[in-house]
């Protein structure tokens, strides 16, 4: 079901999509592939969202840092100095986190509206990132998916090509709340990751892969999120082509459970230490599947860049159940 959702001051219109599968129902935006609801119950069956939103649109444009629940890039995360090489050239893009640059810059995928169409128990968004959009190179051809499977679980599935070499990283930037309000540190999680990457000052990675055991950055087994995190946790899997589990994050007091299954090699944990009004700090547990930050200055890291013939594939679920 699609309806109207607000319109951008330059008369462009946004809609809401909604699914509902098996218990679970999702909202979807155009206006930067946002997922601003999703219902699920908890043990005694009353229903809440598990994701923080905003109620409309003026809300998103009011407050566009969080990226909340939004579809993220053309690059998710950081790069570091805003620049990086590319055989042979060296492409400066727009800082927009210092001297850095987050999430795809100033007006990157969070920030556009996008085509969409219906399919089979959801909506495709797409759009064209012409070539020079931030600083990328490449006319970029991108589309995400976004599907309830038969158990109620929220799969999103990212495609794109390129008719010039350049680099793709994307992420859903949804922060969870199990318990549908309050504080989230006290949720538990558990994530299959035996390393981290370790970051400077600036949030960059050192080109480090460390060690969790013994640390704070040891999620192995389940234990209560806190805070202070923002960081990437190398998924002990590595890149698969299909999606297999490495996280669980599970409230305590409602019995929601959220399962995050994917087929990128990393994860970043943030626990929203730094979010404002209407919210509070730690209202919500972002958990970003994607390829690392900085991996285009990374030569040592899992690579992300997409070459003309070629096709960039990414998918990630996300189960909704309780114990």
């Amino acid at each position: 079901m699609s309806e109207p959702f607000g319109t951008l001051r330059d008369g462009t219109g946004v809609h809401r999509w909604t699914l509902d599968r098996a218990g679970t129902r999702v909202e979807v935006l155009t206006y930067g592939g946002i997922v601003r609801s999703v219902q699920v119950p908890d043990r005694e069956g009353r229903t809440a969202s598990v994701v923080l939103g905003f109620a409309g649109l003026d809300g998103y444009l009011a407050h566009p840092e969080p990226y909340l629940g939004a579809l993220v890039g053309r690059y998710a995360n950081r790069i570091a100095r805003a620049r990086f090489p590319l055989d042979g050239s060296v492409y400066a893009l727009e800082p927009n986190d210092g001297p850095h640059s987050l999430h795809g810059g100033a007006h990157g995928f969070d920030k556009r509206v996008w085509d969409a169409e219906p399919v089979a128990h959801g909506v495709r968004l797409s759009r064209v990132s012409p070539h020079g959009e931030e600083g990328f190179p490449g006319r970029l051809e991108v589309s995400a998916t976004y599907t309830l499977d038969a158990g109620g679980a929220l799969r999103i599935a990212y495609e794109a090509v390129t008719d010039a070499p350049t680099v793709v990283n994307l992420t859903n930037h949804s922060y969870f709340n199990l318990a549908g309000s309050g504080h989230a540190g006290g949720h538990e999680l558990r994530l299959a990751a035996s390393r981290f990457t370790p970051v400077d000052a600036g949030l960059i990675p050192t080109g480090d892969l460390q060690d969790v055991a013994g640390s704070r950055f040891d999620f192995r087994s389940p234990r209560k999120v806190g805070s202070g995190y923002d960081h990437n946790f190398v998924l002990d899997k590595g890149v698969t082509a299909a999606p297999e589990e490495v996280a669980e994050l599970h409230d305590p007091a409602s019995g929601r459970t959220l399962t995050v299954s994917t087929t990128e090699p990393g994860l970043q944990l943030y626990t929203a230490d730094h979010l404002g009004e209407p919210f509070a700090p730690g209202d919500g547990v972002a958990l970003e599947t994607q390829h690392f930050p900085d991996s285009p200055n990374r030569p040592e890291f899992p690579g992300t860049v997409l070459r003309p013939g070629e096709v960039f594939r990414s998918e990630t679920v996300y189960g909704f159940g309780v114990r």
